[in-house]
């Protein structure tokens, strides 16, 4: 059953002043940053609203490294639901654990935004300290996810209208067209192009829009890799 605060929000999101009531779902649930996103045609997820820096950096480190709770709700249709992720076993997301903990972001929510068997997106919560979210909490969290679903469907890609409605139409823009260029540049398939851009982000700190941007504009061009080559071990001298 959910709050009569949070129905009062499920109304105002099918209205023009959606974006803040969305933002005002996340003091209710006890979040520190709300975000949505949806499948994307290249298999990575592309952000469709977020409430802030917060929310804005954990997407961006989950596309980066392909990895973390999102992917995984987007993949397997189920809520998963993190309390602690310095408790989380390092093989699971490797890398992800100790990048959050950069980015003040201690717990992560995901909820499918489903429609049958078909997932479209994930609504992601995120917060700065550890623990569950209440019985309550995660009931209007599942409510806002269905609503957002609605909202989806009714208004297809982009999710919806914001302040910053332009900064994230480019976002997914800028990926696209980044990951096209370095399929034709390299000569291998969009899911190979996307991997390397992810690749070369994160072995140079960077987050994954800031190479796609840097690949647009021509400042940097990915190198082809090398053949191996024959190695000759010292033991095998004569």
């Amino acid at each position: 059953m959910i709050s009569d605060r949070m129905a009062k929000i499920l109304r105002l999101l099918q209205t023009d002043t959606w974006s803040e009531a969305v933002a005002d779902a996340a003091e209710l649930l006890g979040v520190d940053g709300i975000s949505v996103s949806a499948g994307g045609g290249t298999g990575v997820a592309e952000i469709l609203w977020s409430s802030g820096a917060v929310s804005d950096g954990f997407e961006d480190l989950q596309i980066t490294l392909g990895q973390g709770p999102g992917p995984d709700s987007l993949a397997s249709g189920i809520a998963v639901r993190v309390h602690d992720l310095a408790r989380v076993r390092e093989d699971r997301w490797p890398g992800l654990v100790a990048e959050a903990s950069g980015l003040a972001v201690q717990a992560v929510f995901c909820f499918p935004l489903r429609l049958g068997a078909i997932t479209l997106g994930v609504l992601t919560l995120v917060r700065s300290v550890p623990g569950p979210l209440t019985v309550a909490q995660g009931d209007d969290a599942n409510a806002l996810a269905v609503s957002l679903t609605k909202r989806v469907l009714d208004l297809g890609f982009p999710l919806l209208s914001s302040p910053d409605d332009e900064d994230q139409v480019f976002h997914h823009a800028v990926l696209h067209q980044a990951t096209g260029m370095v399929s034709v540049q390299l000569s291998v398939p969009l899911a190979e192009a996307l991997l390397r851009l992810r690749a070369h982000a994160y072995s140079n700190n960077l987050n994954l829009t800031d190479t796609a941007r840097d690949i647009v504009a021509r400042r940097l061009r990915l190198a082809p890799e090398l053949p191996p080559t024959n190695v000759i071990d010292d033991a095998d001298e004569d």
